[in-house]
C-alpha cells in the first residue's frame, strides 16, 4: 500500500502527539518503542481516514 497526502499528512499530525503521549506512558511505567508505536500508527491512520471520508461526504451533502 502506498502513502497517500492525507495518510501522510495524519502521520505527521501523530507524530507531533508523540512526545505528549511517551510521557503519559512514562508515567504510567509503560515502555514506548518504535516497534510498539507501528501497529498503533496504522490504526491512527485508519480512523483519520475515516474521519476524513466522512468530513468530505458531509461537505459534498452540503454543497448540494
Amino acid at each position: 500500500m502506498q502513502p497517500t497526502d492525507k495518510t501522510l499528512e495524519f502521520m505527521q499530525i501523530a507524530m507531533k502527539y508523540i512526545p505528549e503521549a511517551k510521557q503519559q506512558l512514562d508515567e504510567a511505567g509503560i515502555e514506548l518503542s518504535l516497534e510498539m508505536i507501528q501497529p498503533f500508527m496504522n490504526l491512527f491512520t485508519k480512523v483519520m481516514n475515516e474521519a476524513y471520508e466522512m468530513g468530505k461526504a458531509d461537505a459534498i451533502k452540503e454543497l448540494e
